[in-house]
């Protein structure tokens, strides 16, 4: 069975996230541990639609996922070879680097997640193409910016906890 099956949801790239979510949840409710007879089986039962949820989470795990099932997901540990995208991809590094406030972290995310729908964008038409040399590429570059807009996710996180924490408070 595969996760789309699990999770009772069509097999394709762009999911909706709260059906995703409640779809998980429900699943987590009925196979929990705790309330099962045989709690050995519901534990794998639980791990497994874990396993599931976090690969089609996420976009970029989600395509890498849809070239497993198509029996296409190999060497997508390469390197990337794209000497323009690189480029790219070491300027954005940089911006998060020197990022001093949530107002240059905010334009930083959003010019990441442009960099993705484009991707998104290119990886449907290569795998409905069927161009998995170019699909598995999108895959790999897809990867790179999810790391940065979790990345930048934990800057903001770090932002806001440096803003909250003030010596004059008191303890």
């Amino acid at each position: 069975m595969s996760h789309f099956e699990l999770f009772n949801l069509p097999v394709a790239l762009d999911l909706d996230p709260a059906i995703l979510k409640s779809s998980f949840l429900a699943l987590q409710q009925q196979f929990h541990p705790d309330k099962a007879s045989d709690k050995d089986t519901a534990l794998i039962k639980s791990s497994e639609i874990n396993q599931a949820y976090k690969v089609l989470a996420n976009v970029d795990s989600r395509a890498a996922y849809l070239l497993a099932l198509k029996k296409q997901d190999h060497h997508l540990d390469q390197s990337i070879n794209d000497f323009e995208f690189l480029q790219s991809a070491l300027e954005i590094r940089e911006q998060l680097d020197e990022a001093a406030d949530s107002k240059e972290l905010q334009s930083l995310k959003i010019e990441v997640q442009q960099w993705i729908d484009g991707l998104v964008r290119e990886f449907k038409i290569d795998y409905d193409d069927e161009d998995w040399a170019e699909a598995r590429d999108a895959v790999r570059k897809l990867r790179f910016f999810q790391k940065v807009m979790n990345d930048i996710d934990k800057a903001e996180d770090q932002l806001l906890d440096d803003d909250s924490f003030n010596l004059d408070d008191e303890f």
